[in-house]
């Protein structure tokens, strides 16, 4: 819906705190406990994942914050106000909420599912029409599916009218129910992807639950994991949560994974790129001769325009007889310096030669780097995030 799993998490600032939730507590007549004495501070302007395994109570403290469910003990405030004060319907009007698989109104087109919440609030329909149509251009929907009906869009086009839909009054918060988990990993990305980009554009306080600790990593500014029961286990930002684990349930939840996913958070604009192994697919005998002691146990080729072709052992080019289709696919690329050293490892490993490529935002080839280098790279990372959670410490003693 910034950043990709792939790419360096840009930080998110953290504002003040927009909604307080102090040891609440939701219990059901049959004695069931499905959030047991939750306190969370949730920050202005940001994303809050709640995740956890099932009956953690995530989706019970996202409905308790717009009455959806009430809670049996505690406050929930919302900008400092308590929202059992508050008239219910005012509450929800001033809230965008999202849910799996949209919960689209099927008998309305596209554009008055979107246009729902302004109708209520009293926005004639010309005004409402045109705000969705907006709506509709800022969440990546074509303006001719205005007048289509749900039925006839896919699952991720859905799910983006679900979102114009909850963003179309312009509240200050956005409720998010597992709003990706029906859709297949491709769509969910760009999903993802574009929920990022309209918050970094608008800048709302979205509460975001998913059971899907790489969801929860990419996405939040702070993530809360939850325990079965209800009670809060850990709330960081993600990158602390995956460094510094607080106890063995957050360790076991994050998987065995976690120091892979932390690599998502340390860039790669320090690697040391080679531009000796890469040559042109019009190279000179005398310039592949040349390229043949760089060191690299392959050769990348690009095409005239200095993108990847694909790589070759030095004896098996030839020059003015290189042909693309006998070279060894040279893989996915990273952006050096966008993406970060996870993308980078990623690429080396699934290279054939164990090298990664790396490229410009043009997709043109800047150097390659070897599995080795990253892994340099990834110690001396790790070295200094140790030292910079000691400072930390150091600070907050």
């Amino acid at each position: 819906m910034a950043g990709s799993a792939g790419s360096v998490c840009q930080t998110r600032r953290v504002f003040g705190v927009l909604i307080r939730i102090d040891s609440v507590t939701k219990r059901y007549p049959d004695g069931t406990i499905a959030v047991d004495r939750l306190s969370l501070e949730i920050p202005d302007r940001s994303i809050t994942v709640l995740v956890g395994p099932s009956g953690c109570g995530k989706t019970t403290t996202l409905r308790m914050i717009n009455r959806m469910v009430e809670p049996s003990e505690g406050t929930i405030l919302l900008d400092g106000k308590d929202v059992q004060q508050q008239p219910v319907n005012a509450l929800r009007r001033s809230m965008g909420y999202v849910i799996q698989n949209a919960g689209l109104f099927q008998h309305r087109t596209i554009v008055d599912n979107i246009a729902t919440v302004p109708r209520l609030l009293g926005w004639n329909k010309h005004k409402a029409r045109a705000r969705a149509a907006e709506l509709m251009k800022r969440v990546g929907l074509d303006a001719s599916l205005a007048e289509r009906y749900p039925y006839q869009l896919s699952g991720g086009q859905q799910q983006r009218v679900g979102v114009a839909r909850a963003l179309a009054a312009d509240p200050p918060v956005l409720l998010m129910d597992e709003p990706f988990s029906a859709v297949d990993p491709v769509v969910r990305k760009g999903l993802q992807d574009e929920l990022l980009r309209i918050q970094d554009e608008l800048g709302k306080t979205i509460v975001f639950v998913t059971h899907d600790i790489d969801e929860a990593v990419k996405l939040g500014t702070m993530v809360a994991v939850m325990r079965t029961g209800g009670r809060l286990a850990q709330f960081a930002p993600p990158a602390e949560l995956l460094s510094n684990p607080a106890d063995a349930f957050v360790e076991d939840f994050l998987g065995a994974d976690r120091g892979i996913r932390r690599l998502s958070f340390f860039p790669s604009a320090g690697l040391r790129l080679l531009t000796s192994p890469v040559v042109a697919v019009d190279a000179t005998a005398e310039q592949i001769a040349a390229r043949d002691t760089a060191g690299a146990p392959y050769l990348l080729v690009t095409d005239l325009d200095g993108r990847p072709l694909g790589w070759s052992e030095p004896g098996d080019l030839t020059a003015g007889d290189v042909r693309p289709e006998r070279l060894l696919p040279h893989g996915r690329p990273f952006v050096a310096g966008t993406d970060s050293l996870r993308a980078a490892l990623d690429c080396a490993v699934l290279s054939p030669t164990g090298w990664a490529v790396a490229v410009d935002a043009g997709g043109r080839v800047t150097g390659v780097v070897s599995q080795q280098a990253i892994a340099e790279a990834i110690r001396g990372a790790h070295a200094e995030g140790r030292a910079d959670a000691a400072a930390d410490a150091k600070a907050v003693r």
